[in-house]
């Protein structure tokens, strides 16, 4: 674990991307004390509204006078709410076919892996907006269409990693002494093809809230008072450019965010698969 660690510390954009993890983190647990205006969650301040970044509003006010400095903090626990959830639900539906489809091999590898591509095939934005048009907005919603989008990458790469895993001596050692499906694909196989799956997690953890703020913009996800950097966005195009601040606030928090986990992200790939830092 120590060499491992002492490669990332080495990897200036990985350190960074980390920074910015754990700075998001920690705001999202804090938020509600670190706002200097928490109940400009679901407040409204008409007498104040539009006001532009000053010292009372660091960031300025939006269309209701609340606070959009408290309001982005407030929202980044949302977001990692969802990206959180989302990429969990989808591990746990892509993890196990992966496994399964590598494992067992015949008609229902072909089967799970078919249905694998055929949800890659179709770009994962567009799926979750026509799987979010068909219920009502919500963040749930959103959570839902974005979870029954993401699962496939996990299944793709569990079902890679297994199927080498599985040609390898020590799981044919395995079946020689009488070792349990189970057993060699749960506690053998699997631990050996976590690692990729720790990198995807990570990378989907940014791609999640990017595109949980795209439903947002569109109206397919949150739902106002709902403090959300997507919805924010979405609410600041009636009054842009006068009032610039309304929407360069949360987008900021969104590419800082996103940017934050896709550089730990590529980080951690770099340690998994030497041959892409060699390649580069």
């Amino acid at each position: 674990m120590k060499p491992i660690l002492r490669k990332l510390a080495r990897d200036v954009p990985a350190m960074l991307g980390l920074a910015i993890v754990l700075f998001v983190v920690l705001v999202a647990v804090l938020g509600p004390l670190l706002a200097p205006y928490p109940g400009d969650a679901s407040a409204s301040h008409l007498l104040q509204r539009l006001k532009p970044p000053g010292a009372g509003h660091p960031f300025g006010t939006d269309n209701l006078g609340r606070d959009i400095f408290s309001r982005v903090i407030l929202g980044a626990r949302g977001a990692l709410a969802i990206a959180l959830t989302v990429v969990g639900v989808a591990m746990l539906i892509g993890v196990p076919l992966g496994l399964l489809a590598g494992y067992r091999g015949g008609w229902l590898s072909e089967t799970i892996m078919r249905v694998t591509d055929i949800v890659l095939a179709i770009p994962q934005l567009v799926l979750a907006l026509a799987l979010a048009q068909l219920m009502s907005p919500s963040l749930e919603t959103a959570m839902l269409a974005l979870s029954l989008t993401y699962w496939p990458f996990f299944t793709r790469i569990v079902y890679g990693e297994t199927r080498r895993l599985s040609s390898s001596l020590f799981v044919d050692a395995l079946r020689g002494v009488g070792a349990g499906t189970g057993r060699i694909v749960f506690l053998h196989i699997l631990p050996n093809a976590i690692s990729p799956v720790i990198v995807r997690a990570t990378i989907g953890l940014g791609f999640t809230i990017l595109v949980a703020a795209v439903l947002g913009f569109l109206g397919m996800g949150a739902t106002p008072p709902t403090p959300d950097w997507g919805l924010a966005i979405a609410e600041s195009r009636l009054y842009l450019p006068r009032a610039w601040w309304y929407a360069t606030f949360p987008g900021l928090a969104i590419l800082l965010t996103v940017m934050g986990f896709n550089l730990l992200g590529d980080g951690l790939r770099d340690l998994v698969d030497p041959r892409i830092r060699r390649s580069r």
